[in-house]
């Protein structure tokens, strides 16, 4: 997955919740834009839309995830919040991984977390789930947590995958899996599903919850603007937007995304 692009009520307060809080780096700044990322790489780029309310219950962003490399960057950033006191909003272990969740100053979700080892989990994502994550155990990953340095999140950093608040499940995995080309990894009947390519647990989340139905979060709130899947090249780019009808597409709930090749 690529870029995230999200509008924002105030870019300079973001930037500082981005930057001091998450610990993502400004690549670049200009006007009522910014781009921020980890090792050089854009993961996020904010748009400001001064006085935009949050955009809670429309169809759009659920959370975007960045997935750090190794269980101790989990950790040293877990113990970063802890001294910064950085409000989470939840921590769970899912058995594909473990993860912590917040909001942004805009009410945009937030994930932070790190993979198990693929042999752990791979063939068996039915089994992903939501249970207490244990924190303390997370934290012995470190020598002293109090003492744990951190300088931003890791180089290696990437968004690890998208979720969505969609209107129906059922179109939507019809958009992802047939237009598109994901494969259907897991699917908690009409209210959830969870799509990927590669074997990977998932790239794309789509649920129901909290949804207000079919309507999509209008102008005048900080919403998801849009999104972007990476494919392995431009060969591979040109199919999947023959397939799905271009490479800037809407889904079935609104949510635009973008097609794009490493």
């Amino acid at each position: 997955m690529g870029a995230v692009h999200l509008s924002v009520a105030d870019l300079r307060r973001s930037l500082e919740y981005y930057r001091g809080s998450i610990g993502l780096d400004v690549l670049s700044q200009h006007a009522d834009e910014a781009s921020l990322g980890a090792g050089g790489r854009e993961l996020l780029h904010l748009v400001e839309e001064p006085g935009a309310r949050p955009a809670d219950g429309y169809n759009g962003l659920f959370h975007f995830a960045l997935l750090v490399p190794e269980r101790v960057d989990l950790a040293q950033w877990l113990a970063h919040a802890g001294r910064e006191r950085v409000q989470l909003t939840g921590a769970s272990d899912h058995f594909v991984s473990e993860a912590l969740y917040l909001r942004d100053p805009d009410h945009h979700g937030i994930e932070i977390y790190a993979d198990r080892p693929r042999d752990v989990w791979e063939g068996r994502v039915d089994r992903m789930g939501t249970l207490p994550l244990d924190l303390e155990d997370l934290l012995r990953t470190l020598p002293d947590p109090q003492a744990a340095t951190f300088e931003g999140l890791s180089a290696g950093t990437t968004i690890g995958h998208v979720h969505l608040r969609v209107a129906d499940v059922e179109e939507t995995v019809r958009f992802y899996r047939d237009a598109l080309g994901f494969d259907l990894m897991a699917q908690l009947g009409p209210q959830a599903a969870f799509l990927s390519a590669g074997g990977y647990h998932h790239h794309l989340g789509a649920n129901t919850w909290e949804s207000r139905g079919a309507e999509q979060a209008p102008e005048g709130t900080a919403r998801l603007l849009s999104f972007t899947v990476v494919l392995p090249d431009e060969a591979a780019v040109a199919t999947a937007a023959t397939r799905a009808g271009g490479t800037k597409l809407l889904d079935p709930a609104g949510n635009r995304l973008l097609l794009a090749a490493a």
